[in-house]
């Protein structure tokens, strides 16, 4: 066969067979019910993206993940002290689940996601200060106006609300905090990773991360269907490398579990590079 013939065939065959394994992979998401996902990794120390899969530069709501960032402000503005420090008491008034309805510090806060915590912390800053506190850190599209006519910028403007961040500004946001190159006290940020949770891979890497779920919102702020986004977001250590990630999927239908959680369980047992 004529040498340009040859390769024009193998072109052909090797377009096939990546068309073949995309409308796989497509359909195999389709089953699962995610209609968007991204999975991003990028080298702490070199900055280098390392792998980049999905739809990783649309901004979506931050949901829990905003607890890292809102932890780097409430140490850098001392509200929060250490990872024990302070101890704070639900009081009736604040809306919460029942497993909530305790005494949380930072820690428990982070681990289990309470969202009553977020709230006095926000409201100890006032939105002003909040505002610019969000803006200095680059976070996202930085709105926290919560949403038209709701004045909840301090209650919720993070889950399915005004603030959006895509995965790329995750890893970007996560690399200045584990290099601490964030425009705060060097101390807010060791305190915000020593006040994280670890976890270990089943590859042997040691992972420091968040999850985060929501229900999404259409423009006019009404749920979107059953869709629901998940994210597990940090970054992950082993033989002297530190590896930042940003997982996210959007599911279309209703889930047993937590999404954030059902991420990071696949994190979890197949991570590794």
């Amino acid at each position: 066969m004529d040498k340009k013939l040859r390769s024009a065939a193998l072109l052909a065959v090797g377009l096939t067979a990546g068309i073949t394994f995309q409308a796989q992979a497509q359909a195999q998401a389709s089953e699962k019910g995610i209609v968007a996902e991204c999975a991003v990794v990028m080298d702490a120390a070199t900055q280098k993206i390392l792998s980049r899969k999905g739809v990783c530069d649309k901004r979506f709501t931050p949901a829990s993940t905003f607890k890292v960032p809102l932890a780097v402000i409430g140490y850098d503005k001392n509200i929060l002290h250490s990872e024990h420090d302070p101890v704070w008491q639900w009081k009736p008034e604040m809306e919460a689940p029942e497993r909530d309805r305790i005494a949380v510090d930072p820690a428990r806060w982070l681990e289990q996601s309470v969202v009553w915590y977020s709230r006095v912390i926000t409201k100890q800053l006032g939105q002003k200060q909040f505002s610019e506190a969000v803006a200095a850190l680059d976070y996202g599209n930085k709105d926290v106006s919560g949403r038209a006519g709701k004045q909840d910028g301090l209650t919720g403007s993070w889950i399915g609300s005004s603030l959006e961040i895509s995965p790329d500004e995750q890893v970007q946001f996560l690399s200045k905090l584990v290099n601490e190159t964030l425009p705060v006290s060097k101390q807010a940020q060791q305190k915000t990773k020593a006040a994280m949770t670890v976890f270990t891979s089943e590859k042997g890497w040691k992972v420091t991360g968040k999850t985060g779920a929501a229900r999404l919102r259409d423009a006019k702020g009404n749920f979107a269907g059953n869709q629901r986004l998940g994210w597990f977001v940090g970054w992950a250590e082993k033989d002297g490398r530190k590896l930042v990630f940003a997982n996210m999927q959007v599911f279309d239908k209703a889930l047993k579990t937590s999404p954030g959680l059902l991420i990071r369980g696949q994190f979890l047992q197949s991570f590794d590079q």
